[in-house]
């Protein structure tokens, strides 16, 4: 692991000499397409060893191993003037037979919006042969860089408004666990990002249930993203592939929002929908129209919202993520919610904390899991309480897969606490967590679908006390309540 860090550390030390590369994106997303490419050649190779007349979709001087393979070979303004003139402009055109080898459709996709931000081929060389000191074919090499693909991606958080494209993989592997999806069932996140809910899912269900080849060609097959921008595409494919995605194909670039609503038939319905929508920011122009009148926003998460409820099938399960803003908010909103809990069981809403997002947005977020087919009757909530002496998230201490721990206790076992005062102060001292409660429908309507329930223990943390030090703590307490109440008697 140490020699991969060190390699990928050379490279962007590298590249920070670089006139052309401006920023942490930038940086990545140069850094990615030229992994890509290695990684599919690499790939190729061991297809090669395989199948002796395996033939790639890819131009012969196209193909890493004959333009880059070479430590020696080109560099300076010949390597700039191919990269710029020739791989780039072809792999954009690249012709292929989709049904032949979906692979040049891959490659072409990646491509599409892809760019060479380098101005100099020599340090474009440079990088290259850094590159090669990796084998993505040794399984070493492969694990290791893997770790450090996630904590590249991780990087993005604060690289601007890229940061939208990452979503904390202790929050997508704790919504995954949630959803328990099946092998067999169609599984889609609608705006995919990076693919951190899509890998969750495949490493899941790897874990419950994959036994055989034919087990993992149905469980690739099964698993689909959308992604609108080029970036996180790039990186969601080559994430993909890096998790034993041989072909990601079920991956496409594109915004699922452009469709008119009535246009996703039954062929288009999934079992179950992991996503992290876009929120905060305005679609284009024109894409509400693509809705019904009542559920016609600006507002991204709220029209992706309403395309869940639409996509799933019947009795199909969700767990997404939502900012404050989509569950009070009034107009449009109270449409979409009013249809949510009409057509569907919302059953949870995980509260998180702030700055699970931070430090590229500080909104407050939520977890929303609900099933399709059935009104919502009840809501179950859970307040996410910060770990001990942590105020809120920041960039250099995120949420962890530990943080998630008391609520995976609670999500089987599950206690209201919205106690008497009284009861709630003998419960916060003896060690209860407080954090769950329930809403009930009648409650949710008379508020007019405000879906902003607060935790009604407040901020009640999970204390350890000694038991005995506790109950003396309560008996101290009650008898000086007691003793105050009877001298308050003798002055009436």
């Amino acid at each position: 692991m140490s020699n991969i860090q060190s390699v990928i550390k050379n490279i962007q030390d590298i590249m920070r000499k670089d006139a052309g590369v401006d920023g942490d994106a930038q940086r990545l997303s140069q850094l990615v397409w030229m992994l890509f490419l290695k990684i599919f050649d690499d790939q190729e190779r061991e297809r090669e060893l395989i199948n002796p007349k395996y033939r790639s979709p890819l131009p012969e001087d196209l193909r890493w191993r004959n333009w880059a393979g070479d430590p020696e070979g080109m560099t300076g303004d010949g390597l700039l003037e191919f990269v710029n003139n020739k791989l780039f402009k072809r792999l954009k055109d690249l012709s292929f037979d989709e049904s032949e080898d979906p692979r040049a459709f891959i490659v072409r996709e990646v491509f599409a919006d892809s760019y060479n931000y380098m101005k100099s081929g020599t340090l474009i060389r440079q990088v290259i042969n850094k590159i090669n000191e990796i084998d993505f074919n040794k399984a070493d090499d492969r694990h290791a860089f893997n770790d450090l693909y996630e904590h590249l991606l991780k990087e993005l958080q604060s690289a601007g408004n890229a940061g939208e494209y990452y979503t904390p993989r202790p929050l997508t592997r704790f919504v995954v666990e949630m959803v328990s999806p099946k092998l067999g069932e169609k599984v889609l996140d609608p705006a995919c990002g990076t693919g951190g809910f899509l890998i969750d899912t495949l490493e899941y269900i790897r874990k419950q249930e994959i036994k055989t080849a034919a087990d993992e060609k149905k469980l690739q097959s099964q698993i689909q993203g959308v992604e609108l921008k080029s970036l996180p595409y790039l990186l969601a494919t080559t994430n993909m592939i890096l998790h034993g995605v041989d072909t990601p194909k079920h991956l496409r670039h594109g915004d699922m929002l452009s469709q008119p609503l009535r246009e996703y038939g039954p062929k288009d319905r999934v079992d179950v929908i992991v996503a992290n929508p876009p929120f905060g920011a305005d679609v284009k122009d024109g894409i509400e129209k693509n809705f019904p009148t009542e559920f016609r926003t600006r507002e991204t998460a709220d029209l992706f919202l309403v395309l869940f409820i639409h996509l799933l099938k019947p009795n199909g399960r969700a767990g997404i993520v939502l900012p404050d803003g989509s569950l009070f908010g009034e107009g449009v909103k109270t449409a979409i919610k009013k249809k949510l809990l009409e057509e569907c069981n919302v059953h949870t809403i995980v509260r998180l904390p702030q700055g699970v997002f931070n430090p590229y947005a500080g909104v407050n977020t939520n977890l929303i899991f609900f099933t399709k087919g059935e009104p919502t009757k009840e809501i179950w909530y859970y307040q996410l309480p910060l770990p001990e002496g942590v105020k809120q998230y920041t960039k250099n201490r995120c949420i962890t897969d530990a943080d998630f721990d008391q609520v995976r206790e609670w999500w089987n076992k599950r206690k209201d606490n919205a106690l008497a005062p009284l009861e709630a102060a003998r419960a916060r001292s003896v060690s209860s967590p407080l954090m769950g409660w329930k809403v009930s429908i009648k409650q949710i309507q008379e508020r007019n679908y405000n879906l902003d329930f607060k935790n009604p223990n407040g901020n009640a943390k999970l204390v350890h006390k000694d038991p005995k030090e506790v109950l003396e703590s309560i008996a101290k307490t009650e008898f000086h309540i007691a003793k105050i109440l009877e001298e308050i008697k003798k002055e009436i």
